[in-house]
């Protein structure tokens, strides 16, 4: 019961890294906003996991900020822990990469996390232990082929997670991101099942020999939210298996 009587938000919690995060929070004691967008299916973070409430939300509305802390600070009256987990993917090379495709990703990648971290920042102030937890990719400082988008957005992750832990550590608030590797995810799995050997080759390059299970960002997720990482801020965390060992 490590993060016993606190509140927290997750997003992007309907499936994968955030689902995993949701209730492995509420099983350590916090009360839990669960946020996805609407249609994903969010009452399956619930299973087995009392303490969790939902909300269907996408994070890239003008006004998903303010309803989603308002939620929170509704359901619980109070808000100690913020995951920024929602995020999204195009494959396309740059010169194919439209505004659209291009403004999306970093809507949702980036400038979405800000703006919550944005709102959410007076009542994070207000806890014994204010958490930011961010997640950005190891792709954040490294790349692929047709992924300008996503590099960029979860470049900035970064940037902007190291901000916030200059800027709030006098009021005792940590920022932190997570740079998750090869994760068996609701965006990745699709392509791994259709093409096994795609995943056997992001298998071969990680040190550990497998691909990552959301319970092992969600792992770190709740590390960095409790108080045994009360002394870490404006840290990236690569949880990826030593994947970027071999990059």
């Amino acid at each position: 019961m490590r993060l016993d009587g606190r509140a927290a938000i997750v997003t992007g919690a309907a499936s994968g890294i955030g689902l995993a995060t949701a209730q492995m929070l509420a099983r350590e004691g916090a009360r839990v906003l669960a946020v996805d967008l609407p249609g994903k299916n969010l009452s399956a973070a619930q299973v087995g996991a009392p303490g969790i409430v939902t909300l269907e939300k996408s994070v890239a509305d003008e006004d998903a900020d303010r309803l989603i802390v308002a939620a929170a600070l509704g359901h619980f009256g109070r808000l100690d822990i913020l995951v920024n987990n929602a995020g999204i993917g195009i494959n396309a090379l740059a010169e194919a990469t439209s505004d659209e495709d291009w403004n999306r990703t970093v809507a949702v990648n980036l400038t979405a996390q800000f703006r919550l971290c944005r709102r959410a920042i007076a009542h994070l102030k207000e806890s014994p232990a204010g958490r930011i937890v961010n997640i950005a990719s190891v792709m954040a400082e490294g790349t692929g082929y047709g992924l300008a988008a996503y590099c960029a957005s979860k470049a900035g992750v970064g940037g902007l997670t190291r901000t916030l832990a200059l800027e709030l550590g006098k009021f005792g608030v940590t920022a932190n991101y997570i740079l998750p590797g090869a994760i068996r995810t609701g965006m990745t799995r699709p392509l791994w099942e259709a093409q096994p050997e795609v995943a056997d080759i992001w298998a071969r390059k990680a040190a550990l020999r497998r691909l990552g299970e959301p319970e092992d960002i969600a792992r770190a997720i709740l590390f960095l939210a409790s108080d045994e990482a009360g002394f870490i801020t404006g840290q990236g965390l690569a949880v990826d298996g030593g994947l970027t060992l071999r990059i």
